[in-house]
């Protein structure tokens, strides 16, 4: 994988496994095809990380999380050694450029770094620099509309080390809401009419952050990301029962909490959660052209939580539900089906990385 072209879009490896590293865990898909437009999920396994080892979708630790990743192969049994990484969207530089069509590859990339110059607030040998050529300009068809990504090099390189000291090798980086996009993209085509015409408000709802997007036929509209997460209740039981977070991650997890749990610290933090999801909507509705949303899809380690689809479909009047990127996939024999049902909203990031197997 050549770094001074990091490969932000991508190709074809296989077999590959899709590796979601976030500030909260390591999250692995693996995915093959089953038919003609079928996939069926193979592997999945999450591990989580030390506290401070991914700090703001930095690795900080690059050995903590080699050891995470470890784990994680260990615990999925997968045999693959190519991987599909994701880098968050914060620490990539995006920007669709005009160019001349008909320029060969070698043109193309001449042109895009004389471009990404205007673009990218450091020194190109500091940059890992990669284009996507999106297609014709609409109302210029002589011309190609391309999508020029840009990231800090060392961004990748710790998460290609971490992979590496694992035994993987990384042929694939995408950008993380790309993937999610790429994950969501199957789930909309399986709506009435494909989905076809809907807005859709994905919220992914991590340790620390929430990553919105609002999406028109497979499009981003709009988005953005809000300083709200699941860390905030699990804080919130660490400091009223006096255990480590560990244990309250655990105890969150499995419901495991005194009597007064629910209506002194679970149902304030979904009154939250619900306010942070009709704030944004209602950011998008002044700050766009539009004024509906037809279907709010919650994702990450939150959405699971009991109650939150109830009140923010409540508190929105907009029909919610908590996706899961493994619907309509045929299941490998080792996948437990009623384990997978509970987990899989984690995993939209990682399930969008692992579908760049097939990519054509």
């Amino acid at each position: 994988m050549a770094l001074d072209l990091a490969s932000l879009f991508g190709s074809k490896n296989a077999p590959l496994v899709g590796l979601d590293i976030s500030t909260s865990g390591v999250k692995l898909v693996e995915l093959a095809e089953a038919g003609k437009h079928e996939l069926r999920l193979e592997r999945y396994a999450m591990e989580p990380l030390p506290k401070g080892a991914v700090v703001d979708g930095n690795i900080e630790n690059v050995e903590q999380v080699a050891d995470a990743v470890r784990r994680v192969l260990k615990k999925s049994g997968t045999k693959a050694k190519f991987v599909a990484l994701g880098i968050p969207p914060v620490s990539v530089i995006t920007k669709k450029i005009i160019l001349p069509g008909g320029l060969s590859e070698e043109e193309l990339e001449v042109q895009v770094e004389s471009e990404a110059n205007q673009y990218i607030p450091f020194a190109l040998d500091e940059v890992s620099l990669d284009f996507d050529v999106i297609g014709p300009v609409q109302n210029s068809p002589e011309d190609v509309e391309v999508m020029l990504a840009a990231t800090r090099k060392e961004k990748v390189e710790d998460r290609v080390a971490a992979a590496e000291l694992a035994g993987l090798k990384a042929t694939v980086m995408d950008i993380e809401s790309y993937a999610a996009r790429a994950a969501i993209e199957r789930i909309t085509a399986q709506m009435p009419q494909g989905g076809e015409g809907q807005i859709v408000a994905l919220f992914q709802l991590g340790a620390n952050v929430t990553h919105i997007s609002m999406l028109l036929d497979g499009q981003p509209l709009y988005e953005r990301e809000q300083p709200f997460g699941g860390n905030q209740l699990t804080q919130d039981i660490v400091r009223a029962y006096g255990i480590s977070q560990e244990e309250a991650e655990n105890k969150k997890r499995q419901g495991d909490l005194p009597e007064g749990y629910e209506a002194e610290l679970l149902e304030p933090f979904l009154e939250s959660a619900a306010l942070e999801v009709t704030r944004a909507i209602q950011f998008f509705f002044t700050s766009t052209p539009y004024t509906r949303i037809d279907q709010i899809f919650l994702a990450g380690g939150c959405a699971i939580i009991p109650g939150l689809v109830e009140i923010v479909a409540a508190r929105t009047k907009i029909s919610t539900s908590v996706v899961s990127p493994f619907k309509g996939m045929q299941l490998g024999g080792g996948v437990r089906e009623k384990q997978l049902r509970v987990e899989a909203p984690a995993y939209l990031v990682a399930c969008g990385l692992a579908m760049r197997r097939f990519d054509r």
